[in-house]
């Protein structure tokens, strides 16, 4: 799916996603959530994780985050994506290949890579977006996340580190 394109909820036979208090879509049996955004576009997240493990973020806590992204995105012409898990002893390796696996939109991507159990952030541009994300760009963001981690705050660091990211790079020429 691109950045900013309208996703439709795909019903399937006999299913019926049940709306919550807060006006969120959720299928308790898949582990499937939508929620709308401000601009009327619909944010989806399904768990993928095995169900022993915690999920680190809420429904409202996706929707920040995508709509950080778009946002960021949209203002600047790249791509930037989130990935958030173990990234290993390589931790910078990791991220390089997570950028590779972009395929043909890697040069002009910003992918963010946060492993919060190692405490590490690494911060991965392409050919294109490092011309306008260089070192002193992606330490900038970089700080920005690792202020809001200390205190406990996963979703504000990647929305203000977006956000910082994003001012760095400018608008799309």
């Amino acid at each position: 799916m691109a950045p900013g394109e309208l996703a439709r909820p795909q019903a399937r036979p006999g299913e019926t996603p049940m709306i919550n208090e807060t006006g969120l879509a959720e299928d308790p049996v898949y582990g499937h959530s939508r929620v709308p955004t401000a601009s009327g576009r619909i944010s989806e997240a399904t768990e993928v994780l095995a169900d022993d493990q915690k999920v680190p973020f809420s429904s409202s806590q996706l929707s920040r985050i995508d709509e950080a992204l778009t946002r960021t995105s949209a203002e600047t012409g790249l791509l930037f994506s989130v990935w958030v898990g173990e990234l290993g002893p390589r931790s910078r390796e990791r991220a390089e290949e997570l950028h590779a696996a972009l395929g043909e939109q890697a040069d002009e991507a910003v992918l963010i890579c946060v492993s919060p159990g190692e405490r590490v952030v690494e911060v991965i541009t392409g050919e294109e977006s490092v011309r306008r994300v260089d070192d002193r760009g992606a330490k900038l963001g970089v700080m920005a996340m690792v202020s809001s981690f200390t205190e406990s705050d996963l979703t504000g660091g990647i929305v203000e580190g977006l956000r910082v990211l994003g001012d760095h790079a400018g608008s799309k020429h």
